[in-house]
């Protein structure tokens, strides 16, 4: 099987932790050959299909100097067996007009995981309404009364950009409401964008759980990514320590419900965010947490992923 993978510059991975690599590793271990390019290497023309500049690229096991890499070509997406999405956010423009090169790239016969149309469909803050049973009390809008006056019925919220990424851009304010305007401001650009307000979840301190499913099942371990210090935020990337644990049994029930129905829309890859027992986000773009999970707990999780791909190409 010839993977190409669609992601950020290969100069940029931090192959301790990424997810991305993790893939790549076990793909070629089981002897797939590997691609690589990133969204601004896709183009179209008419008369010919989608192509991407990628470079063959051979993982060589060394952390400092960790892959070899032919010349870049130009080929048809529709001649690899399948197209990994697996570009991080922001859900930008630039990342939709991927996205609709890669569905175009699927009507020429290309296969593409996940989804370009679901990857449109479920943005990751957004996705959330359509199972608002699992969310904490959550609001969407441009409109700072609207924000004052969900802060003044729950009293202690957090509000963030739609189009943020590892806890970037997220703030919390309690009940005395302080800058609470100059937080609204400044996260909607004074009423040009849209933002996310969700009740402060308590059992933060507990952790961020980070809940992977594949192929509609889930991982039956998720990383509890929880704050440290004085900060709020459980992500990684604003030094949350992870911690891997068994899924509770609202971490199963929130998954085993809402896999299913995105993997039959052709989302083989999600991560679900659970706070305390409530849905925060729904992550489609490039979900993480691989290696953290294989590591702690021995399940191997990038192995169950590929058996989920190559199961997903047989099909």
């Amino acid at each position: 099987m010839h993977i190409l993978f669609v992601a950020d510059p290969l100069d940029q991975f931090k192959i301790y932790k990424d997810t991305t690599f993790s893939m790549m590793r076990e793909a070629q271990r089981r002897g797939h050959t590997l691609s690589v390019c990133e969204p601004r290497h896709l183009g179209w023309q008419r008369g010919r299909p989608v192509t991407a500049m990628a470079r063959a690229i051979v993982l060589t096991g060394d952390p400092d100097d960790w892959y070899r890499e032919e010349p870049a070509a130009e080929r048809p997406l529709k001649d690899y067996d399948v197209v990994l999405m697996r570009k991080d956010p922001p859900f930008d423009a630039e990342y939709i007009y991927a996205t609709h090169l890669l569905e175009q790239a699927e009507r020429e016969g290309a296969r593409v995981v996940n989804k370009p149309r679901a990857l449109r469909d479920h943005p990751e803050k957004l996705a959330i309404m359509e199972f608002s049973e699992f969310t904490t009390p959550t609001l969407v809008t441009r409109d700072a009364a609207s924000v004052r006056a969900f802060h003044a019925e729950h009293q202690d919220i957090i509000l963030k950009p739609l189009d943020g990424m590892g806890g970037m851009g997220i703030f919390r304010v309690k009940g005395d409401a302080l800058n609470l305007g100059s937080i609204v401001e400044t996260l909607n650009k004074n009423g040009a964008e849209t933002i996310m307000v969700q009740r402060f979840v308590p059992q933060i301190s507990e952790g961020d759980k980070r809940v992977l499913v594949i192929g509609g099942r889930p991982v039956p371990f998720s990383l509890a990514r929880i704050p440290q210090g004085t900060e709020v935020r459980g992500n990684l990337a604003a030094g949350g320590k992870g911690v891997a644990q068994p899924l509770t049994d609202d971490d199963r029930r929130i998954a085993e419900a809402i896999g299913p129905v995105l993997s039959q829309r052709g989302l083989l890859l999600i991560g679900l965010d659970v706070i305390g027992g409530s849905l925060t986000e729904i992550n489609v773009t490039s979900p993480t947490c691989f290696q953290e999970i294989t590591e702690q707990t021995g399940f191997d999780v990038p192995a169950m992923f590929i058996d989920a791909l190559e199961a997903e190409l047989k099909s």
